[in-house]
């Protein structure tokens, strides 16, 4: 991305976050829906790629629900963005109540934490995760999740900031292990980390089979569960009418390295039963599937490991 572009990102953002804070609700809602359609209209590469993406998720779908599909799907990613840009103006307590009305599996991050080695969290891009961090903050006084290194440096500052501000503690991806080693400490002090799972293309990805395809995933989180003895815990997030649905799913036991691959790949199998039952809500506009890349740029994933 040339600087130009990335300063351009850098004002959309925070034009965002202005426009959401003075917009009523209402008026956002449809601003950001009506723009989710005006996206599906074009057409352009990331609506076909979510499209394909859908596509594997509900194989059954004719043409005509996959269109109609898509375009939900659209507006439940118009969704997470309004819902982002608003969320430092919200009442954060008022939000982990609501989601705390509907959460399910609670008892499972209890239970962890109960153990004394800490929990990791692993969950998909799906719902709104910054809603769920939110009542995870307020509900544990706190969690330490990994952001990456965006471009320019201003930009990714607005994030840190914008997340710091809902109580995440915020650790930054640098390309060497100072990340990994703030982790291991906070696993140690039996604290909770939370970490998005569903897509590490990379040679270090673990290879999963995923909707009955192969791909890979980070193998970051069972990795750490694995050196400290923590619970991993598959986490799913998807949009009610009018608020969120969490749910914590039972640990996967992972007590070695070599059990790594195993417990990724169950990750990626409930992964996909909640991406099954609300497909709409899986935000995934890039390439997935090992089978979406030609050649070259498969070597270029690898490259970039």
């Amino acid at each position: 991305m040339s600087g130009f572009s990335q300063r351009l990102s850098d004002f959309g953002y925070a034009t965002g976050w202005r426009l959401a804070r003075w917009l009523p609700e209402s008026m956002g809602s449809v601003t950001f829906g009506l723009g989710a359609d005006l996206a599906v209209r074009r057409d352009g590469g990331g609506v076909r790629q979510l499209r394909r993406n859908l596509a594997r998720v509900v194989p059954q779908a004719d043409g005509v629900e996959l269109d109609e599909l898509t375009r939900r799907a659209m507006r439940s990613y118009a969704r997470y963005w309004h819902e982002m840009f608003r969320l430092p103006s919200m009442d954060h307590k008022e939000v982990s109540r609501k989601v705390a009305q509907s959460i399910t599996g609670v008892e499972n991050l209890d239970a962890a934490l109960a153990e004394g080695n800490g929990a990791v969290m692993a969950l998909p891009h799906s719902g709104n995760w910054d809603a769920a961090g939110v009542w995870l903050a307020d509900y544990l006084g706190g969690f330490t999740t990994v952001a990456e290194r965006l471009k320019p440096e201003s930009l990714y500052q607005r994030f840190v900031s914008y997340r710091e501000s809902l109580g995440f503690e915020i650790v930054p991806l640098t390309g060497d292990s100072s990340a990994m080693r703030v982790l291991l400490k906070r696993l140690r002090e039996n604290k909770a980390i939370c970490l998005v799972g569903d897509r590490d293309l990379t040679n270090s990805g673990v290879p999963v089979k995923f909707f009955g395809e192969q791909t890979r995933m980070p193998g970051g989180p069972a990795r750490l569960a694995a050196t400290t003895g923590a619970a991993l815990i598959p986490a799913g997030c998807w949009f009610t009418e009018d608020g969120w649905q969490i749910r914590l799913h039972p640990r996967i036991r992972v007590t070695n390295r070599s059990e790594v691959p195993a417990a990724t790949q169950a990750l990626a199998d409930i992964f996909a039963g909640d991406i099954a039952a609300h497909p709409a809500d899986w935000h995934m506009m890039q390439k997935f599937w090992l089978s979406d890349f030609e050649a070259g740029e498969q070597a270029e994933l690898g490259e970039a490991s």
